[in-house]
């Protein structure tokens, strides 16, 4: 453990050196590799070495692209230093912001060019980009890489297009159904799959603990009052397409079941069954029912308030959406929330929270993850007058509902300021748990647990960069949010087998023979050595001993064997169903 990479176009001194870093390296340069880490475990050094070895091997540039803009920027900031001064690189950062007239000449001028996929994409098409004599694209957050997504779209244009394609796609979390991994894998042309998980030993020893704690809160009677009409009208609609056999999940109604349903319905109009259509409205009226009731109980009353204000502002593109509108209980709600401060414990909890650890600390830094901007909305307001907070919101760029996002510019600009302690809340939602590297905070809040393996990981990895730091969860008792956590731990798993299913379909093989390493060295205080000695310590210091043979003693042979199973457990002779048993 200890030392640097050592290579001709690394600054020396800066690249830290792990084994399992370098060894993922090796694996890259032998072909199109889909990279999985954990978050925190360093796969922009593996970027970073691949970048400077490719372009040393097979000349042309590199492309590194990144899901927004203020992650290419961040990636442009922390890239430079990192690079020999004896180097012609040249890195550069594109996006929708630079005009594509002046674009062209960009793209020409640099060795290395972190961009948007869009630009990519679409210069890509117009001609105004040639991507022949790119040797390396590095896709960041590659799990995006699916569907109309520009990313997707963007590396198969440079499978198509580049004279000697190669590409580094990374990812903490590629998702745990096995066809969106091999989608992914499919889209950008991976040969093979290289993954580390947390519980890896080469991978632990860097990894800092993070203690997540969760604090329980009691939704207010109030709300839950709110709430009791709509669950009842929900229940009654969904009672009603289970008997026709649309509605098919058992337990709790959810997001999935209501969507499998609504597919259902679908299914039944494209065979010509008129019943599909009624269904098809009435589910539509129980998803709206559904974000309203999760509204209510897991968010509050500002955010309740802000959901209906925007559907009625959007006024209804349906006959069921202006149907659910003009209904009586729908009306009274928002007549009453009109009138109603915020009541949510959530809110106070997060205030209580924020004051605890600014009058310990004056000069700490505080996050607040939240699912909604109606939610960030409310706890910027809620958070505005308490003594010694200042807090801001960091949002995507889009406008949704009447609600505007955040330039690039603005973005970036509101990182800095938590940066340089100018603002000391940040009060993010999901934009902010993906790729950037937000400076260290004292404590972290998540409004809410998220089912989302994808977005679980990612906010895990937003926090875990801190040596002392504080997470704390807030589940609101009774709701959703209690089967949130344990589901995301569920899909995390699963995502660990889905990778190495399609990993045993692909058609490369593991590189093993580190000869990839050959243009690498660790200089450490014990003196300078090859990555690959360096490596192959590593794998031996880490070396589990291996069993030759279960050591479980036999029954009857002197050690403690158990119990014998008694009769009655075994198994019937001629049992054909656990009915028979």
């Amino acid at each position: 453990m200890g030392g640097y990479v050592v290579h001709p176009g690394l600054a020396p001194g800066v690249v830290e050196a792990r084994a399992y870093q370098l060894q993922a390296l090796d694996e890259a340069m032998s072909g199109s590799t889909l990279l999985v880490l954990p978050t925190a475990a360093g796969k922009t050094a593996v970027a970073w070495m691949a970048i400077v070895e490719r372009i040393a091997r097979k000349g042309g540039w590199a492309l590194v692209m990144a899901p927004t803009v203020a992650l290419a920027n961040q990636h442009l900031q922390n890239t430079t230093p990192v690079l020999s001064e004896s180097t012609d690189l040249k890195p550069i950062s594109l996006s929708g912001q630079q005009p594509a007239s002046k674009r062209e000449n960009l793209w020409k001028g640099s060795k290395l060019v972190f961009a948007t996929p869009q630009v990519v994409r679409n210069d890509a098409k117009s001609g105004r980009l040639s991507l022949r004599d790119c040797s390396l694209l590095v896709v960041d957050e590659a799990h995006h890489c699916t569907g109309e997504h520009a990313m997707a779209e963007a590396a198969e244009l440079y499978v198509s297009q580049a004279l000697d394609p190669l590409i580094l796609a990374t990812t903490a979390s590629p998702g745990s159904r096995k066809d969106q991994v091999e989608e992914i894998c499919n889209r950008l042309g991976v040969q093979k799959i290289h993954l580390r998980t947390p519980d890896d030993s080469m991978v632990a020893e860097y990894l800092a603990e993070l203690e997540v704690s969760e604090e329980k809160v009691e939704v207010p009677i109030e709300i839950r009052d709110l709430a009791e009409p709509f669950i009842i009208w929900q229940e009654g609609i969904v009672d009603r397409e289970r008997m026709s056999g649309r509605y098919i999940m058992p337990g709790i109604i959810t997001q999935s079941g209501l969507s499998n349903a609504m597919e259902r319905a679908q299914t039944a109009i494209q065979r010509g069954d008129p019943s599909g259509y009624r269904s098809s409205s009435q589910i539509a009226t129980a998803m709206r029912l559904h974000h309203l009731i999760n509204h209510l109980l897991c968010q509050g009353v500002a955010a309740s308030r802000q959901f209906l204000s925007r559907m009625t502002e959007e006024g209804g593109s349906s006959k069921s959406s202006k149907d659910f509108l003009r209904d009586q209980r729908v009306r009274s709600l928002a007549e009453t929330l009109g009138r109603m401060d915020e009541v949510h414990s959530k809110v106070g909890a997060v205030r209580r929270l924020v004051r605890g650890r600014l009058r310990r600390d004056p000069d700490a830094r505080v996050i607040v993850f939240a699912n909604y901007r109606d939610t960030v909305d409310a706890l910027e307001n809620a958070l505005s007058g308490l003594e010694g907070a200042r807090a801001i919101q960091f949002i995507g760029q889009s406008s949704r509902g009447g609600s505007g996002g955040l330039t690039a510019k603005e973005q970036i600009s509101r990182l800095e300021e938590f940066g340089s302690g100018s603002a000391n809340v940040l009060v993010a939602t999901s934009v902010g748990e993906e790729g950037l590297d937000i400076p260290s905070a004292d404590l972290v809040i998540f409004y809410e647990p998220v089912s989302s393996e994808i977005r679980t990981i990612q906010r895990r990895g937003r926090t875990g960069r801190r040596r002392e730091g504080e997470v704390v969860v807030l589940v609101a008792e009774g709701t959703r949010d209690e089967g949130a956590k344990e589901s995301a731990r569920r899909k995390e798993e699963f995502m660990h087998k889905a990778v190495r299913r399609v990993s045993r379909g692909l058609s490369g093989n593991p590189h093993k023979d580190l000869a990839n390493l050959i243009s690498f060295g660790v200089s450490s205080n014990d003196g300078h050595c090859s990555a690959a000695d360096f490596v192959l310590e590593a794998r031996e210091r880490h070396r589990g001993e291996l069993q030759m043979s279960d050591p479980t003693p036999l029954a009857g042979s002197g050690g403690n064997g158990g119990d014998p199973l008694p009769p009655q457990n075994f198994r019937p002779a001629g049992q054909t169903g656990l009915d028979q048993f």
